[in-house]
């Protein structure tokens, strides 16, 4: 395999893969979302083509007429767009015999009918496990004794909420759920649950139990910190191995000058 296909969301997943991908020798064939990639993409990739959410047939076009027989999903997709936007006729075909549009539905979905056409989805993780969370403490804080009971206590919570395909993220302060992430995404879910404790929050964002590891891994980068820094968040733990954290250097950094413990486990057990 020379070529690889690059089914991009938002945020900078998919820059980061095509990067990566790149320095591997790969070629890089991008399908991109209007209103959510970043168009700095199209620096990064051999060839992009831009599509609107639910284009699936364009899509599967496009991989077709560039022999495109892998690919690859990274990025989100705000699923407010799956309400106000109008799907190809592929896409309607798929929705109609999706049962219901919990996230792991749509895109298991999306991966059969890529499948029926020959290409493969490959894991989101392909060429980048140099930026997954390594476990340990990796700010010079550490997490307070109430905090650890927040972790703990956020961990099952998150864990619980991801067995239901609801989304990765709970917010919590004193062994309280303030906020639970659903379709507004980690950065609003963080933002509503800071604001109802006023500061101290503590956020917990981990992999779903029975994870599909080719399509919406947790990730989080510099724009998570600056987020839980506007609303005085002050810890954030996150799944060793399994969460991608874009910019890691310049996460660590600003999370040290903000005052934030940024912690990777696989077990909240590993806390103790």
């Amino acid at each position: 395999m020379n070529k690889i296909g690059l089914i991009a969301g938002n945020g900078q997943f998919p820059i980061a893969f095509a990067r990566a991908a790149k320095q591997k020798g790969m070629q890089v064939i991008a399908v991109a979302h209007e209103g959510e990639t970043l168009p700095e993409l199209a620096h990064d990739v051999d060839a992009i083509f831009w599509i609107k959410v639910g284009q699936l047939g364009k899509l599967i076009k496009i991989f077709k007429e560039q022999g495109v027989t892998d690919v690859l999903m990274a990025g989100g997709i705000r699923k407010t767009r799956l309400f106000g936007g109008i799907p190809d006729l592929r896409g309607m075909t798929m929705l109609a015999k999706t049962l219901h549009r919990k996230d792991d539905s749509l895109l298991r979905a999306v991966a059969r009918e890529l499948e029926s056409d020959g290409i493969t989805v490959r894991e989101s993780t392909l060429y980048l496990e140099s930026i997954l969370a390594p476990q340990g403490i990796l700010t010079k804080r550490k997490p307070s004794k109430e905090e650890r009971q927040d972790i703990e206590f956020g961990w099952q919570m998150a864990k619980e909420i991801g067995r239901l395909d609801i989304g990765q993220t709970v917010v919590v302060k004193d062994q309280a759920v303030l906020a639970v992430e659903a379709i507004e995404g980690t950065d609003e879910a963080i933002r509503r649950g800071g604001r109802l404790c006023g500061q101290g929050a503590v956020i917990v964002k981990v992999c779903k139990p029975h994870q599909d590891l080719r399509f919406d891994l947790p990730a989080m980068g510099p724009q998570t910190i600056d987020t839980m820094e506007q609303v005085k968040a002050s810890c954030l733990a996150v799944e060793a191995g399994k969460t991608i954290i874009i910019e890691r250097e310049t996460v660590v950094r600003e999370a040290d000058r903000a005052g934030i413990a940024i912690v990777a486990l696989q077990n909240p057990q590993d806390l103790k």
